[in-house]
């Protein structure tokens, strides 16, 4: 039995890639799936609207579908394979690279960076946020500043620490957050790579988290303050 299965983290109902997870055991196996269901799934078209005068300064990639409703504000950049769902929010500045899904009303935030990730339905990115080999469930929400890591300075594979089973090796090299359904991490919250949020849980503001949390946690952040007498 798989520790961290797809159904404990991810409604599959509320993504338009839930193909991508058939017969993944631990949850995190499906992020080397995103690339190859893009190639086999992707049809180009744009039914979007980029945003009044703003042609000439929004770029779209010749593998991009643009699902009708999705809003581009000037200075996006789309390079693709991405699939962007209908009635999305594509803010100034947001950066979409290579093989990123982003789900149906998903808000991807101004000066925002997304790579090879999926965005579940309804999730908001929408500030300041990094968000690369991860996926985010459906209604998850990152404050301003979040930031996924996704690689580790000694190069080596990423795992991910379990409360209960101790160190899980993943064989990934590139591997930021799982990001349960309705999930919430606080402004400036940094995750580790490998990092898994369970469905339902908070992380405050500012926190740097690594491991494990099950779902409907709180990481609760308490610092020390000290006010002295300027002179």
């Amino acid at each position: 039995m798989p520790l961290h299965p797809v159904s404990a983290y991810l409604d599959l109902t509320r993504t338009q890639a839930a193909g991508m997870f058939e017969g993944v055991e631990e949850v995190w196996e499906a992020i080397p799936r995103i690339a190859p269901w893009l190639a086999a799934n992707l049809r180009p078209e744009n039914a979007g609207t980029v945003r009044s005068g703003a042609e000439g300064l929004v770029f779209i990639g010749p593998e991009v579908r643009i699902g009708r409703g999705t809003l581009i504000h000037p200075g996006a950049v789309i390079l693709g394979p991405a699939w962007i769902g209908e009635n999305c929010v594509i803010a100034p500045g947001c950066y979409i690279r290579e093989n990123v899904i982003l789900g149906d009303e998903v808000v991807a935030g101004n000066s925002c960076e997304f790579k090879n990730c999926v965005v579940f339905d309804r999730a908001e990115v929408p500030h300041w946020n990094y968000v690369g080999d991860s996926i985010l469930g459906y209604k998850s929400h990152l404050g301003a500043g979040v930031i996924l890591s996704n690689w580790r300075h000694d190069h080596g594979s990423i795992p991910v620490l379990d409360p209960v089973a101790g160190r899980i090796e993943t064989g990934l090299a590139k591997f930021g957050a799982i990001i349960g359904d309705h999930a919430d991490l606080g402004a400036h919250a940094v995750l580790n790579p490998g990092s898994l949020i369970g469905r339902g849980s908070v992380v405050y503001p500012g926190v740097v988290w690594r491991g494990s949390l099950p779902a409907g946690r709180i990481v609760k952040l308490r610092q020390s303050v000290e006010i002295v007498e300027k002179r």
